[in-house]
């Protein structure tokens, strides 16, 4: 089964191709980028076939990151995604930046921390959700500003160490204050995030988390407000 994988809710366009039966990223590409995200992601897609010698009707799923991210990326990716599937007759499967991010790791590296993923809002606050080793959700997403991340860290994580990981991990660990000793960083562009969302997509069966739905996932609303007519 071939799954393509998708994210531009972060920082990153990102692209990748996972087998599932050999359990081989077949090909990935990735560009931090924060314009031209509509422009870039097709021909990437494009690329990333190529690479592997695929072609859309060789795919058996499509998994796309849902956000918490940027609102235009949200869109951008998650309208192509919904063109890929339409194309391709497969499956479209929805998974949060959080999940990819910490899904991403090595295992060996993961290994007797406490995760917190933590992704870039564009503006002051974090999105941020904490994991067991065992990639478990410890807590629910949240929202969460800079100056409030040391109280937040001590209401809702066990003890260190922490590892954070995600685009934001830097910003993150710099908030952390007392907890700067115990913390480790990893620091993510785009790659890790793509093939992880197409693993998650791709054994979404396995895991129990069937039906998953490709629809925007905000942890506040977008910076987008409508006039008012009349």
């Amino acid at each position: 089964m071939i799954t393509l994988g998708l994210d531009t809710a972060t920082s990153a366009c990102a692209v990748a191709l996972w087998d599932q039966r050999s359990q081989q990223t077949l090909a990935v590409r990735a560009e931090t980028m924060q314009r031209g995200l509509a422009e870039k992601l097709v021909p990437m897609v494009q690329t990333v076939l190529a690479d592997a010698g695929k072609s859309f009707s060789d795919l058996s799923r499509i998994g796309v990151t849902v956000g918490p991210g940027t609102f235009t990326g949200l869109r951008v990716g998650l309208a192509a995604a919904r063109g890929f599937a339409l194309a391709a007759g497969c499956p479209l499967v929805g998974v949060t930046t959080l999940e990819a991010a910490v899904h991403g790791l090595d295992p060996a590296v993961r290994q007797r921390y406490t995760l917190l993923a933590a992704i870039e809002s564009r503006r002051e606050d974090l999105f941020l959700q904490p994991f067991a080793d065992d990639l478990a959700p410890l807590d629910a997403p949240a929202d969460v500003l800079p100056a409030d991340l040391a109280a937040y860290a001590a209401a809702h994580l066990p003890p260190a160490p922490l590892l954070i990981v995600g685009d934001a991990a830097a910003r993150a660990a710099a908030a952390l204050g007392p907890w700067a000793g115990h913390v480790a960083v990893v620091e993510t562009t785009g790659a890790a995030e793509a093939i992880a969302t197409a693993r998650i997509a791709a054994g979404q069966n396995a895991v129990g988390i069937a039906n998953r739905v490709a629809d925007p996932f905000y942890l506040r609303p977008p910076d987008v407000t409508l006039s008012k007519q009349g």
